[in-house]
């Protein structure tokens, strides 16, 4: 059975930062990726990375600010996130697919979600 689940999240001051981890079970994956979703709005695409850690992608709102990362040792995926700012407000998700294409948005499997709040 497949479980992604999501840890770290929390509350912390602008400026601050967190370190969310995404641990996998049941399998590996090609991709890994992190969304978000804040409140009244849709869910967003905010970093992926391959299997190998070789290739990495990050959105624009969040590049320079934001570092993911995995452990393959350990099967988990980490979103380092720095200089937080009060619009970096959501819940964040983890997800996982055996497609290699790292633009591409749909996952096959989601983690339940860590909430991050961020004050000002």
């Amino acid at each position: 059975q497949v479980q992604l689940v999501e840890s770290g999240g929390g509350l912390v001051q602008a400026g601050g930062s967190l370190r969310l981890a995404c641990a996998a079970s049941g399998r590996t994956f090609n991709t890994y990726g992190w969304f978000r979703q804040a409140p009244g709005k849709e869910r967003e695409f905010v970093a992926a990375i391959s299997w190998s850690g070789g290739v990495r992608f990050v959105t624009d709102s969040v590049k320079g600010r934001f570092t993911i990362s995995r452990d393959n040792a350990k099967n988990t995926m980490y979103l380092q996130m720095n200089s937080l700012k009060p619009e970096d407000t959501a819940v964040y998700y983890c997800a996982a697919k055996y497609n290699t294409d790292i633009t591409n948005g749909q996952y096959d499997f989601w983690g339940q979600g860590t909430q991050v709040t961020v004050s000002a």
